[in-house]
């Protein structure tokens, strides 16, 4: 399912030109995005504004975010969200499903996760200090909604965060929150998985797209960037353009270098 069809740009404000993000090449550039597929891919360099228009698109959308602060108030965003001002939005269906996901906001929020739960469970632990003199049920009552939060916590997220390597939180979290029908929008997801994880990535986005989900994706995995039949828009030189897959330099610098990795390396 594709929610959202394209996006376009309007003319910039005099005043806004010459500031960041409007200042960068690929922004100044930017006139209209087109979703043809359910998963679009982002590639291209660090610095090539790939995340700056993913955050903008998820600005213009007013995405639900995970492990931050609103995307409204996050500051982070300020400068983006006055970019997404210019973006006007065309969807097939309009949907309000789905989230924005960057890499450095799920690893906050698994160690705001974990805190958290350690939290709750000293509370819960105390009890039994403060209440000591009374009966067992008044005891079991006071636990009882810590016991809950706790158990809603490992239910959620299968057994919870804190007690798997970050691929299998990134994974678990990632699953539990999935809704059929959402836009999805994520920013190098690949930073929390190994390449192992990354095929079960892909294996969970072919069933998600069987559930009318749409993707947009910013990646430099070359095994992620393989997923059948998406589209890739290549950022490169101030332009956005689509490209195949075996066109992209990710793919071709990682066969080189896996062929013979001893040619790279005797040069470092």
């Amino acid at each position: 399912m594709i929610h959202l069809k394209a996006l376009t740009v309007r003319e910039f404000n005099a005043q806004d030109v010459a500031s960041f993000p409007f200042s960068l090449g690929i922004i100044q550039s930017l006139k209209e995005l087109e979703f043809i597929s359910p998963v679009t891919f982002f590639v291209g360099e660090n610095g090539s504004g790939k995340s700056t228009v993913m955050e903008a698109i998820a600005c213009a959308i007013g995405s639900v975010t995970v492990g931050s602060e609103s995307i409204k108030t996050d500051k982070t965003l300020a400068h983006v969200r006055k970019l997404a001002q210019y973006f006007r939005l065309a969807w097939s269906k309009r949907t309000h499903k789905g989230f924005f996901l960057r890499a450095e906001d799920f690893f906050g929020f698994a160690k705001s996760m974990k805190q958290t739960q350690d939290e709750l469970q000293n509370d819960l632990d105390a009890v039994d200090a403060e209440y000591k003199g009374r009966s067992k049920l008044a005891v079991d009552l006071a636990k009882l909604p810590y016991r809950r939060e706790l158990h809603a916590m490992k239910e959620r997220y299968e057994g919870g965060l804190d007690n798997r390597s970050h691929g299998e939180s990134f994974l678990a979290l990632f699953q539990s929150r999935f809704v059929a029908n959402g836009l999805y929008l994520l920013d190098e997801p690949e930073a929390a998985l190994s390449p192992s994880r990354q095929l079960t990535f892909i294996s969970a986005l072919k069933q998600m797209i069987e559930q009318d989900a749409q993707f947009i994706i910013a990646t430099h995995s070359p095994i992620i960037l393989a997923f059948p039949e998406a589209t890739i828009l290549s950022f490169e030189n101030s332009k956005i353009k689509q490209v195949q897959y075996d066109e992209l330099e990710h793919v071709k610098l990682t066969k080189d270098f896996l062929n013979s990795p001893v040619s790279f390396l005797r040069h470092l």
